[in-house]
């Protein structure tokens, strides 16, 4: 268990709630301190649920020693924010309900709950084959820059890209959601430890020591079982 040097989390998160939001009717406590992966930077993530409020809002704050982000949603206007989380495969605000430790409820939070759970398990919806062919052509560009690029400085970022498009064709290949930042690994881990250990591998060789054979077999790998890399004949919006 983390030890903390100041008002401990669930503690902090319940003053937040009944101070400013003392009228809501559900608040949920979410993120890394939940999960058990907080940092010593790690701020507080609360959902708040409060139908009198007329339009959905994010706002940073400090209290109670935390630096909190609270989430603030009317007791519908959250489903449209589920349904664009679905549709961009990365399901920030179902995963933080799901995982909600709950603060506070007015007998709402099981049915929401239940909502952000099932569009969880149900994942991300299939990329179609013209999708797939898409997502390859621009993959491959993305490599061969990688591979013919000779400037230290371009490559460093070039290869940040490439990461981001094989993990993204790794996970929506497969149905899985996907992410940005430190949740592209989690995502990847969840998805396959084995994938995402390679993955971790690859890219560290190459910011290490300049070895791009990793990287490159990888991305390869990823496009094989789809027809592999693509350039000739790809058309986009050639009648």
């Amino acid at each position: 268990m983390t030890a903390y040097n100041k008002t401990a989390p669930l503690e902090a998160a319940q003053k937040f709630i009944e101070r400013y939001f003392p009228d809501c009717d559900a608040a949920l406590l979410a993120g890394s301190v939940v999960r058990g992966e907080a940092t010593a930077t790690s701020d507080l993530d609360i959902v708040v649920f409060d139908g009198n409020t007329l339009a959905s809002y994010r706002e940073s704050l400090v209290a109670f020693d935390w630096q909190i982000e609270v989430f603030v949603h009317n007791l519908t206007s959250y489903k449209a924010y589920f349904q664009q989380d679905a549709e961009r495969a990365r399901p920030s605000l179902p995963r933080m309900v799901a995982e909600g430790a709950v603060l506070r409820d007015s007998g709402v939070v099981d049915a929401i709950k239940e909502e952000a759970a099932q569009l969880l398990a149900e994942g991300p919806a299939l990329w179609t084959p013209e999708t797939i062919r898409t997502k390859r052509y621009f993959l491959t560009d993305m490599l061969d820059d990688f591979i013919g690029c000779t400037e230290r400085s371009e490559g460093m970022f070039i290869a940040g890209t490439l990461a981001e498009l094989v993990a993204e064709f790794e996970l929506r290949t497969h149905g899985k959601w996907i992410g940005a930042s430190k949740w592209i690994v989690r995502a990847l881990k969840q998805h396959d430890e084995d994938f995402a250990e390679r993955f971790v591998r690859a890219f560290d060789a190459y910011y290490r020591t300049d070895d791009k054979d990793k990287v490159i077999r990888l991305a390869d790998a990823v496009m094989e079982p789809y027809g592999g890399s693509l350039f000739e004949g790809f058309s986009l919006g050639n009648p």
